[in-house]
């Protein structure tokens, strides 16, 4: 597993997949609400599958599924499902999500992703990446109104977003009928901006439940919270 991270309890190779593992997918990884028991969970636009990954380590679900067009970040999904702990629960599809909606299985009661963020188009000069980044290759909208369809009545949708974009996103999920259910803003430091927003969704409008996170007290030193949310991934934690 050439150039793969680490985690306790499985391992993910990533050097064929143009965007690396980051705090962003880790952080929506382990936040992710999970205790309605989600039986079928989608992970839209998995890359190395660890999102995936973690939620097959936190539940029970007996399926868990994920989609991936870039065909190397595919092939590395497959492959890290393959050498996982629960390589029978994980299935990962070669297929962008408007070709999953054209036939889809059923409902989901998780849906999760880590969608591409960077509204602006500015190529790196790496396709690659770029596509994996860029939210053209998976506009909002697109990603909004297929979580609507593929959610069960009780489902939840939880994404990780960059804070600037939480407001639109909001009325944005309004617009299909999902409403905010939970919503924790992270910084990195006490003293930074907010940076992204973890954001969980569903059918029901509820009271919304909204935290904080700081990641670091400093520089590599991370805080309590921070700790205590992933350190059942996290080697050094």
């Amino acid at each position: 597993m050439g150039s793969a991270f680490q985690f306790k309890q499985f391992a993910v190779a990533q050097d064929r997949c143009a965007m690396k593992i980051g705090t962003d997918g880790v952080l929506l990884g382990a936040w992710t609400p999970v205790d309605g028991n989600p039986e079928r969970i989608l992970d839209i636009g998995s890359g190395t599958g660890v999102l995936a990954l973690m939620l097959a380590q936190r539940c029970d679900a007996q399926q868990i599924d994920a989609l991936e067009i870039e065909p190397n970040a595919y092939e590395q999904c497959v492959e890290n499902f393959e050498a996982s702990p629960w390589g029978d629960r994980l299935f990962c599809y070669h297929a962008s999500l408007k070709m999953f909606m054209e036939e889809p299985e059923d409902s989901y009661d998780l849906i999760v992703s880590n969608p591409p963020f960077y509204q602006e188009d500015m190529p790196s000069g790496d396709r690659a990446r770029d596509k994996a980044r860029q939210a053209s290759a998976l506009p909002f909208e697109e990603l909004v109104k297929s979580a609507a369809k593929l959610l069960s009545p009780e489902g939840i949708f939880a994404l990780v977003i960059p804070y600037k974009e939480e407001a639109a996103f909001v009325q944005l999920a309004e617009l299909s009928g999902l409403f905010l259910k939970k919503a924790t803003r992270v910084k990195g430091t006490a003293e930074t901006a907010t940076k992204r927003s973890l954001l969980a969704f569903s059918f029901r409008k509820v009271p919304v439940e909204t935290d904080e996170l700081v990641t670091e007290e400093k520089r590599h030193l991370y805080t309590q919270a921070y700790v205590e949310l992933t350190r059942d991934f996290y080697l050094k934690m």
